[in-house]
């Protein structure tokens, strides 16, 4: 097998490094162990937005809020679902990750990080739903394995009760907070029940061709 190439690290909140590799032609996001994401598995990322906004149809266009970048999976298929008139407020807290896009993984984002649609915060996706009231038809939520703070303990915050009754602010009526996890979380599903929303569980495969590990989202809508 290939060996992989460390080709640059990143500092995260918490003193914590994430580690970009290259193995041919795939790159992977490491922190410690964990990889994080791969460029050869993006199908539940791109499920987030494409399930997302099935949801949404009767919203002619619609503002999302995607809180992190990744590897541009969820941000690129909710571009390629939405017409001329959508956009999509992109929230990235960790610098280098947009400096790889643009960088050695610019032909993975292929251009998309350059959409008239799309307006970059480099930030907090938390501040920015702190920030909103009624703003966004969906918030899309990619920012760790789950809703157990693994890259930064801070992002518990999200998924707290606090955070939870912050995205519904941040929503629209008939809104969707919808969030990605490595797994299921029976808490959480209550957590979200307890927060209000009217609460659906998929099961989604890592891979376009449905195969790999199973994740989950969640899609959770604001009554």
């Amino acid at each position: 097998m290939q060996p992989r190439e460390l080709i640059d690290t990143a500092p995260i909140p918490g003193g914590q490094e994430l580690k970009l590799y290259r193995r041919g032609g795939d790159y992977m996001i490491v922190l410690d162990r964990n990889e994080l994401m791969s460029s050869r598995m993006s199908g539940s990322e791109k499920a987030l937005a494409v399930f997302t906004l099935d949801r949404l149809k009767q919203v002619s266009d619609p503002h999302l809020l995607i809180g992190g970048y990744g590897m541009g999976f969820t941000l690129r298929a909710a571009l390629a679902q939405m017409g001329p008139g959508g956009r999509v407020t992109l929230a990235e807290l960790v610098p280098q990750i947009i400096a790889w896009a643009r960088g050695p993984m610019v032909d993975l984002a292929a251009g998309c990080l350059d959409d008239p649609r799309v307006r970059l915060v480099e930030g907090d996706v938390a501040a920015a739903i702190a920030s909103a009231s009624g703003s966004y038809d969906a918030i899309l939520l990619d920012v760790d394995n789950g809703p157990d703070g693994l890259t930064t303990p801070s992002n518990d915050r999200l998924y707290s009760a606090a955070g939870l009754a912050a995205a519904k602010a941040a929503l629209k009526s008939g809104g969707i907070l919808a969030i990605w996890s490595a797994a299921p979380d029976v808490a959480f599903t209550r957590r979200l029940r307890d927060a209000g929303f009217l609460v659906e569980e998929v099961a989604v495969k890592a891979r376009d061709n449905g195969k790999g590990p199973r994740h989950v989202i969640w899609f959770a809508t604001k009554r």
